[in-house]
């Protein structure tokens, strides 16, 4: 049997050098010798199910002692037969969305323009578009397009 997992650090930090627990982390899956994926919010391990499992005490460990204060894992079976399951939201990106939804007083799709550009602007404050996929994932959230959401980011750039 095939597993990932998907194992997010706290807490993050947006730009720069990721932190200390997350490159930890990263390192302990590396020398459990999984294929990883490493982002600044969450890195994505995968591998045969004993050498995955066997591992993740070493992962969770190394992010503590890194500095993390909290660790989120969720792990998926990747040789099911059939059509790979639709793509979620990664967790973290669904609570950076929850904290700017819980900031700005509404859910995003229900903010006017100026309070969706906001959004975008905190949302790449905090690392959100370092996400793989995220772009995708906000501009569903906001209701407009991916389009929208890079004008947004660029106004910001400018």
């Amino acid at each position: 049997m095939e597993l990932e997992a998907e194992f997010t650090s706290e807490p993050f930090r947006g730009e720069g050098a990721p932190p200390d627990h997350a490159v930890h982390a990263r390192d302990a899956a590396d020398a459990a010798g999984l294929d990883t994926d490493f982002g600044p919010l969450g890195t994505l391990a995968r591998g045969r199910a004993d050498d995955l499992l066997a591992a993740l005490p070493s992962i969770a460990r190394a992010a503590l002692e890194g500095g993390a204060t909290r660790v989120t894992l969720q792990l998926r079976r990747t040789d099911e037969p059939g059509p790979a399951p639709a793509v979620e939201l990664n967790s973290a990106l669904t609570r950076l969305i929850a904290d700017v939804e819980r900031e700005l007083g509404a859910k995003l799709v229900d903010l006017d323009r100026p309070g969706k550009q906001r959004a975008v602007r905190l949302l790449r404050e905090r690392g959100a578009f370092n996400l793989r996929k995220s772009v995708s994932a906000v501009a569903e959230e906001l209701g407009v397009t991916r389009f929208t959401v890079y004008n947004y980011l660029n106004r910001e750039a400018d």
